[in-house]
């Protein structure tokens, strides 16, 4: 269920399921009722997170969706999709921990169409989560090949807010495992036929924004396997302490991986941010690896993830990590977010096999900027940090292809003429491709996964 707007608060329906015993298996050691410790959040001393439950037909707790909260108030204040789910999924990994938010279950999970075309969703054990794919992802054939390779990795894929029966919801019926039909918005009448059509492609139903005992018994005559609402439970908050900024030892993490730096820097790095490495023990910790135990050695923790994985890891902590001041409040996190986001893509379209060109795009512009951010100079602080030198390079200097693509990057961020230092004769080979067309593209998805405009969201 998408919660793009804010929700009326319904006081839940007198039925099948107290919402303090939907988690009672979960064995979370945090409150539920938006306070932790008797004490109402101060200052942002603490992190959000909600979900509310999904239940089969014999009223048993299947799973829950996993939902953005920016506090103890249990409604929705969702200014951009990709920054909200970026929020859920680093707080249900790492802030909350996935025994205690999700327990034996599984947890949906809302994600917009660029999240899905970023490794950060191979953060997520494809056996613990669900992609719901909300109702504003247009289908396309790129799509339909994205999800494809994602199911193949074993995820399970949602459609959210179906209502009507149409052509894109045909087209998109191969690629998912699941359908979620809205009863709010569904009409009476269509009812049958939408579950019927469903149903005969094998999808699992869900009956959402059920609140109604009315609405309950109809959708069991239907059908459905599953169902969701105030009926049953409102979303109840979880609520952790928050931790300080963990954003200075993620910048430096992130210039150690950028330079493939072996486990003993990595281990020493770690040791010096107990916040980061309590983020990747819950990361290892959490049966993405399957490793059937858990890890307490630090050093077996960087040989358990891996390189990439942590990378992926420090990189979602870096977005999701708010810091001394909201996102919208916080230009420098924007336009670093923005810009390392189009390089990569551009870097993407560029050489499309090259996973590592891209790896290596991002961090140049993640690190373009951190500068500013230490108030010293670029060169200063990427010795310190020790940088491969090709993101070195292209930072302090404008050298080598990443630098070219960094002044690309700078260019299109202030509106200039991009296309032409793209196209022009000290351009390296290949550049031409990213024509104005190719940019204003760029450039609107890069602002898509960050929040061009972001509602304030202090979590």
């Amino acid at each position: 269920m998408s919660e793009r707007h804010i929700v009326r608060a319904i006081s839940r329906r007198s039925g099948v399921l107290d919402p303090s015993a939907a988690g009672a298996d979960a064995g979370a050691d945090v409150r539920a009722d938006g306070r932790a410790d008797g004490r109402a959040d101060v200052a942002g001393q603490f992190v959000y997170l909600g979900r509310q439950p999904i239940l089969d037909r014999d009223g048993a707790l299947h799973g829950y969706e996993l939902l953005f909260r920016a506090g103890a108030h249990n409604y929705a204040e969702v200014g951009n999709d990709a920054q909200a789910t970026a929020h859920v999924v680093a707080r249900t990994i790492g802030g909350i921990g996935v025994p205690a938010v999700l327990g034996r279950h599984r947890g949906f999970v809302n994600i917009d169409r660029a999240l899905l075309f970023n490794d950060i969703v191979h953060l997520m054990p494809p056996e613990r989560f669900v992609l719901e794919i909300l109702e504003t992802v247009k289908f396309d054939p790129q799509l339909a090949r994205r999800l494809t390779e994602l199911r193949r990795a074993g995820f399970e894929v949602a459609l959210d807010d179906v209502s009507e029966l149409s052509d894109e919801l045909f087209a998109a019926l191969p690629y998912a495992d699941i359908v979620k039909i809205d009863f709010l918005l569904t009409a009476r009448d269509a009812l049958p036929g939408l579950a019927a059509a469903v149903r005969a492609q094998g999808k699992t139903l869900i009956a959402e924004k059920i609140e109604t005992r009315e609405d309950f018994m109809l959708a069991r005559e239907l059908g459905f396997d599953l169902f969701q609402g105030y009926f049953f439970a409102r979303p109840q908050v979880l609520t952790a302490p928050r931790n300080r900024s963990l954003r200075p030892g993620l910048l430096r993490l992130l210039g150690l991986l950028s330079r493939d730096a072996g486990i003993v820097e990595l281990e020493a790095e770690l040791k010096l941010n107990p916040g980061v490495v309590v983020q990747l023990l819950r990361l290892v910790n959490s049966s993405a690896f399957g490793l059937g135990r858990n890890i307490a050695s630090l050093r077996e923790a960087i040989i358990a993830a891996g390189t990439r994985q942590i990378a992926r890891w420090a990189q979602l902590l870096l977005y999701a990590d708010s810091g001394d001041l909201p996102w919208r409040a916080d230009p420098l996190v924007h336009l670093a977010g923005t810009r390392s986001r189009f390089m990569e893509l551009a870097a993407s379209r560029l050489r499309p096999a090259d996973d590592e060109f891209a790896d290596a795009a991002f961090m140049t512009g993640i690190f373009s900027l951190v500068h500013v951010v230490v108030g010293s100079t670029p060169a200063a602080v990427l010795e310190k940090l020790g940088l491969a030198p090709r993101i070195r390079e292209a930072i302090v200097s404008r050298g080598g292809t990443l630098g070219a693509l960094l002044r690309v990057a700078e260019a299109a961020g202030e509106g200039a003429d991009a296309a032409s230092i793209a196209a022009g004769p000290d351009a390296p080979p290949g550049f031409a491709a990213l024509t104005p067309d190719v940019l204003a593209e760029l450039n609107l998805c890069a602002a898509l996964w960050f929040g061009a405009h972001v509602e304030e969201a202090a979590a």
